[in-house]
């Protein structure tokens, strides 16, 4: 890997760029190990002080991976120098998050893979979860109708059948190059080796681990001696590396059936869910067409359905372009005012519309047509709030940070926008004994009652109503941008119900306000969704006097205790053909190059 350059969103060597090579020598000075020098990175990099956002992004000219995590990072830059493509890239890095970032990155969910070939073919992925067959549309509330707390998010009721494995192997088996033991190799190496547990880890193993310890096969894998795993312990996935192998060996069959479709199944009997030896043989990712739209000249590829977040992003575009956002000036009460009332529109129109495409009609060219937008735009008053009550289709704060997103492209100028989730962090809490993944708790993203909010405070209606072997809504909103018929932007990201407007934002703040892709990663958010009817901004966000108009137009305003969207993001200099890769401060990410 020499020449490859990278930048976390933590600090290295004095927040100097430095290669991975010069580090594994550093390190590998100091222990005796008979083990790959990557391998020993991972058993021996820690977390260290967080950097300030005042960076530069990441430059490198032939190739680029960013993503959450620095050992899965490394994994994709890995494969791109040994010849692999962006998608051979993917792959490694959604295997290599599973062991590395499980809280987040985990084989037990699923998601969607946008795909950009050099020739300028698209497609999506889907590999969103489903319900299992005997999954019935009241199965989360009561005899009076009642929505019944946590039955929806806790222990393996909670969970759709999980599609990762299927899409990531779709993926390399229909677009990639390398074989299923080349893209694992990191994954199963790390899961069997072990990683050292960083501060992230250590901390999010603590904050969730009473729900945890409520199954005994989850207080097996992260607990050492019964105490949750602390920063600098070494932390070994035994049955994860089993489970990983059997991918490797079996493809689709070594997860969806034999021995780690077994340990599914017993876990379902014994704690209590419904999935079954059917829901798992039967389970198939699929491709679509992605969603395509143009903001300013720019073409945007989005994901379809039953993503709902390209068809948001793109109608909140299409709102905005009619709309002197670079005249107004970011985060000015104009500015910030016309894109809360855009996102309300559109969010608006995700609830009553968007569902599996497979169950239901959506009026998908309607919702994303630029004569749609104007008629929209048109309802939005001047100066003036529209409450969420008088939209057209007309509490808590949940912290979970559930999903992870890299982005990558290629030497030969391949671009995949990946995006994977398992709902909730460590999703229903329950790994699945002996095989050493969690299941995810993806029935919560449907509509268990009309117009009940989600664990994000989303509503919906029947489009999103629970049906066997139909597929939930999501928020997942990989994105690709084309300026010239090639990739400009490569972008998605991790928070829930808010990773469509932290996408949107990363976008007006490239093309509209003129910040280096850095920048616009790194400046402050907010966030409208419809339901619950306020603007979330990222403290220190807002200056007081906007803060002050915008409570006169008449908009709720909340400060946000978690971060509005976490996104991973790659830029194609025009002018020179450089890949600028930027990391997210707000998770630690690393962009790594060639």
């Amino acid at each position: 890997m020499a020449g490859a350059v990278f930048r976390t969103g933590f600090s290295v060597a004095s927040n100097q760029l430095i290669s991975e090579p010069q580090m594994m020598i550093k390190l590998s000075f100091r222990v005796q190990l008979n083990l790959p020098s990557w391998l020993l990175l991972s058993l021996l990099l820690l977390a260290v002080p967080a950097q300030s956002a005042s960076r530069k992004p990441v430059r490198a000219k032939h190739a680029m991976v960013v993503s959450a995590e620095s050992l899965a990072t490394f994994a994709g830059l890995d494969i791109l120098r040994s010849g692999g493509n962006a998608i051979d890239a993917a792959v490694a890095v959604g295997f290599t998050l599973a062991v590395t970032y499980p809280e987040a990155g985990n084989i037990g969910g699923g998601g969607f893979m946008l795909i950009r070939l050099a020739d300028g073919q698209s497609t999506m992925i889907d590999f969103r979860e489903k319900a299992p067959m005997a999954a019935t549309r009241d199965m989360y509330v009561d005899s009076s109708g009642n929505v019944i707390p946590e039955k929806s998010v806790l222990g393996p009721l909670a969970s759709g059948v999980p599609g990762a494995v299927a899409g990531l192997l779709m993926a390399l088996e229909e677009y990639g190059t390398k074989s299923r033991a080349e893209v694992l190799e990191r994954a199963i190496a790390y899961a069997e080796h072990g990683i050292a547990v960083d501060l992230r880890l250590e901390e999010s193993l603590v904050g969730y681990m009473s729900d945890l310890e409520k199954f005994p096969s989850s207080t097996r894998v992260f607990t050492k001696n019964g105490e949750p795993y602390k920063e600098g312990d070494i932390f070994k996935q035994p049955d994860l590396a089993k489970t990983l192998r059997a991918i490797a060996k079996d493809g689709h069959d070594g997860f969806y059936e034999g021995e780690v479709a077994d340990r599914i199944v017993e876990e379902m009997k014994r704690s209590g869910g419904i999935i079954t030896y059917d829901d798992l043989e039967s389970y198939e990712a699929v491709e679509r067409t992605p969603v395509f739209g143009s903001y300013r000249g720019f073409e945007i590829l989005s994901s379809s359905p039953p993503s709902a977040g390209g068809t948001v992003l793109l109608e909140m575009l299409n709102i905005l372009e009619g709309v002197d956002m670079k005249g107004k000036g970011a985060h000015s009460s104009a500015a910030v005012h016309a894109f809360a009332a855009a996102a309300q529109q559109a969010y608006a129109d995700r609830a009553l519309y968007i569902g599996d495409p497979d169950f239901v009609e959506i009026p998908q060219q309607q919702l994303i047509s630029k004569e749609y937008a104007a008629q929209r735009r048109k309802t939005i008053q001047e100066n003036k709030a529209t409450p969420s009550t008088d939209a057209p289709n007309a509490g808590k704060e949940e912290g979970s940070h559930e999903t992870t997103h890299f982005s990558i492209i290629d030497q030969f100028g391949n671009a995949v926008s990946t995006t994977v989730t398992i709902n909730s962090l460590y999703g229903c809490k329950t790994v699945v004994d002996g095989a050493g993944f969690v299941l995810n708790n993806e029935m919560d993203d449907f509509v268990s009652k009309p117009m009940n909010p989600d664990s994000y405070e989303l509503v919906g209606f029947e489009a999103n109503a629970i049906e066997p072997e139909k597929r939930m809504v999501s928020s997942m909103t990989p994105t690709i941008v084309v300026k010239d018929n090639l990739p400009y932007l490569i972008v998605g990201g991790r928070g829930g119900s808010r990773i469509t407007t932290a996408v949107a934002q990363v976008i007006l703040n490239v093309i509209d306000f003129g910040m280096n892709v850095q920048e616009a990663v790194d400046f402050g958010r907010v966030h409208h969704q419809w339901r619950p009817d306020k603007i979330l901004y990222e403290p220190f966000t807002l200056p007081q006097d906007v803060l002050v108009n915008l409570r006169a137009m008449g908009y709720t305003l909340e400060p946000t205790s978690i971060a509005n969207g976490r996104v991973e993001v790659i830029l194609r200099e025009p002018s020179t053909g450089f890949l600028l890769g930027a990391p997210d401060p707000r998770e630690e990410g690393v962009a790594a190059g060639f």
